[in-house]
């Protein structure tokens, strides 16, 4: 870790395939960041198990997203890349975090909420994944953390679970400050709403041609014909070349306005521009899945300074707590 920068940290829960709004709404981002900060990013598979109980998919899965990262440009020699399970100490304050957290606390927690507003069955793993969280974050005195606007209340969460901790035992943790990413995360799916797997409307990231132009094409747009003027700023088209057709949005504007373009032809070059984007980023993560000793080796070199640096840490809260004999 790089002397005098501050340390950041994230963690991405292994669900699949990631599409181009995770990409542009963080991913991208992060690999910015490692140039900036000491920075942590690891793969959350306990959070995972609060939704995901198929051990085959959980460990395709995390697995997958090693490639995901190491293919979009994240560099284990700059940034520590780990899963969350092989570093112990994230459950053991996790534990000692629940022992200090009164009930009504958690009940506030977005996605125990969510899951009660479906009159979903509430694990405790989904009311405690606040907890978790606020380890994961406290653990390795992390100094900032990226956060879009749905996810500050997990930040809120880990400064308010240290200085209570802090409070009850004495200075410990460190109080981490929101990165607040740009918002790029606002990106919109083939439908138009927010792009979300639970919306199945999404782009994935490394899909192939065939694929990138087949979604593309099935973009849900109004009724306007291609001589009439339409407005870029409502059209889920024009947002998304936003994001691959930086050269070419002043005339695809002008056309708009002028109605001198049909949506079909706008979808044919978002089409071709997401092709050109999305080539190298697949070809990256194909030569990556045939070699995946490289990122397992990655994924364990990781653990092995995550567990040192957490078992310093660890050393002192059992100690305050008391349990150090």
């Amino acid at each position: 870790m790089g002397i005098g920068k501050k340390l950041l940290l994230s963690g991405v829960k292994p669900t699949g395939r990631p599409h181009i709004g995770n990409y542009f709404g963080a991913m991208k981002q992060f690999v910015a960041l490692q140039s900036e900060y000491d920075s942590i990013f690891f793969i959350a598979d306990y959070h995972a198990l609060t939704t995901l109980h198929d051990p085959v998919k959980l460990a395709e899965y995390t697995l997958g997203v090693a490639l995901d990262y190491l293919a979009i440009g994240l560099d284990p020699k700059r940034a520590l890349i780990f899963k969350q399970s092989d570093i112990p100490a994230h459950t053991e304050l996790a534990w000692i975090f629940n022992c200090i957290t009164a009930m009504p606390y958690l009940l506030r927690g977005h996605a125990y909420k969510d899951a009660e507003a479906k009159n979903e069955e509430v694990t405790v793993g989904t009311f405690d994944y606040p907890m978790l969280m606020a380890a994961d974050i406290l653990l390795y005195d992390t100094d900032v953390v990226p956060v879009g606007q749905d996810q500050k209340q997990h930040l809120e969460f880990a400064r308010d679970t240290a200085e209570k901790f802090n409070r009850l035992f004495g200075e410990t943790f460190k109080l981490p400050e929101p990165h607040i990413v740009s918002e790029v995360a606002a990106v919109p799916g083939l439908d138009g709403r927010k792009m979300s797997k639970s919306y199945d409307n999404t782009i994935p990231l490394f899909a192939d041609d065939d694929e990138i132009e087949r979604l593309v094409m099935s973009i849900v747009t109004d009724s306007k014909g291609e001589r009439e003027p339409k407005d870029p700023a409502a059209d889920t088209v024009f947002a998304l070349h936003r994001l691959v057709s930086a050269g070419q949005l002043d005339e695809l504007k002008k056309r708009y306005e002028e109605g001198t373009i049909g949506y079909k032809e706008s979808k044919e070059i978002l089409a071709e521009n997401m092709k050109k984007f999305a080539a190298p980023l697949r070809e990256k993560r194909r030569e990556l899945e045939e070699k995946p000793e490289y990122a397992k080796d990655a994924l364990a070199q990781g653990a092995e300074v995550a567990r040192k640096k957490s078992e310093e840490k660890m050393k002192e809260v059992r100690r305050k707590v008391g349990v150090a004999l």
